[in-house]
């Protein structure tokens, strides 16, 4: 009966299966106030997710990688990738009221209607264009500093 529960308990092990190698041995470091400010810096501009395997890579002389935030370039980017979204939210909209521009009014009144909306049309790629200029000036002053 006893060789049948041990038999058993072996088959029935459950769990996350063992690493080849485990890393059992552990090292411990203190910091002072100031060292301690100094090594959260570091922490964080390297991007890593976990302290440990920050000390890990800096002890073992691995990339030392500084991510670097620019937050006028990161809130440019959101603000233009929103207004890309309402750009092709226009679009549909756009071929959505010329259909029905179409099926609903005389030819002459619709002609008149798609004038008016040709003019707006214009003006919509002139602000296009300008949103590109503005772009490529960002690029070049703020991702490409070394450039000029």
């Amino acid at each position: 009966m006893e060789k049948e529960r041990k038999t058993s308990n072996k088959r029935r092990k459950g769990g996350r299966p063992q690493e080849d190698d485990p890393a059992t041995n552990c090292v411990m470091v203190r910091f002072n106030n100031v060292e301690y400010v100094r090594f959260l810096t570091l922490f964080e501009q390297s991007g890593m997710t976990a302290k440990a395997l920050f000390i890990k890579a800096r002890v073992f002389d691995q990339a030392f990688r500084v991510m670097r935030t620019d937050r006028a370039a990161l809130e440019y980017v959101t603000k233009l990738t929103s207004f890309y979204a309402q750009y092709r939210a226009l679009g549909v909209n756009y071929n959505q009221v010329v259909k029905e521009l179409h099926s609903h009014f005389s030819e002459k009144k619709t002609l008149a209607l798609l004038y008016k909306l040709e003019s707006i049309t214009k003006e919509l790629v002139a602000l296009n264009e300008q949103i590109v200029r503005l772009s490529q000036e960002f690029q070049t002053k703020f991702l490409n500093p070394d450039s000029q």
